[in-house]
């Protein structure tokens, strides 16, 4: 009997912002640069083209944000598959930090939410424990509609915050978000505007 063939999980980040640098922004609907959506969007197409799963059928979602979206968008003109919205793949909420430079903040309001990285909501925002919850809710669901319906892979354009949770949902048993969380223990780095990570899930 023949082995299952591995299906691939694409986890895209949206093209850089248009946005002055430090800007605290998470569900703040800043949309992307143009020309950067454009180029990331056919350096994918490429990278897709070139992927061994490439003659298997795939599933696709987007972040509702505007800058996801336009990469979604690009990307299915360039032969990838049209994505569908779903809101679980948005970015952390950041409350009433949204649009604050990140050193404008208060120092204490920072200080408390490192004490509680993951119960605190920052800025009366959205937790990490939520974030953590909703993120490992839709990368289920993803994955199962993958499987019922034969398809090699699953393509998500989001937001560096939803990549990070995906990476600590992945070393969880059953993909179930984790009940506690230190501050030292996210994910410290993640990939650039426009790129993407590929993971292959046996």
């Amino acid at each position: 009997m023949t082995a299952p063939k591995p299906l691939e999980l694409w986890l895209v980040r949206h093209a850089r912002p248009l946005a002055p640098e430090g800007l605290c922004y998470g569900r703040l609907d800043l949309p992307a640069d143009a020309a950067h959506t454009q180029a990331r969007a056919e350096a994918l197409a490429r990278a897709w083209q070139a992927s061994p799963a490439d003659d298997g059928p795939a599933m696709a979602w987007h972040s509702p944000s505007a800058r996801a979206h336009a990469l979604a968008r690009a990307a299915a003109a360039c032969g990838l598959p049209h994505a569908t919205a779903d809101a679980r793949l948005q970015e952390m909420d950041f409350g009433h930090w949204e649009g604050q430079p990140w050193d404008g903040i208060a120092r204490n309001a920072l200080d408390a939410w490192a004490q509680d990285f993951f119960h605190h909501c920052p800025g009366q925002g959205e937790s990490v424990a939520r974030l953590l919850t909703r993120v490992a809710d839709a990368l289920r669901d993803g994955l199962s509609q993958a499987h019922a319906c034969g398809a090699r892979r699953v393509l998500w354009f989001t937001h560096a915050g939803v990549i990070r949770a995906v990476e600590v949902c992945l070393r969880q048993p059953g993909l179930q978000p984790p009940t506690s969380m230190a501050a030292r223990d996210w994910p410290s780095t993640v990939c650039d505007f426009g790129h993407w990570i590929v993971h292959r899930m046996e």
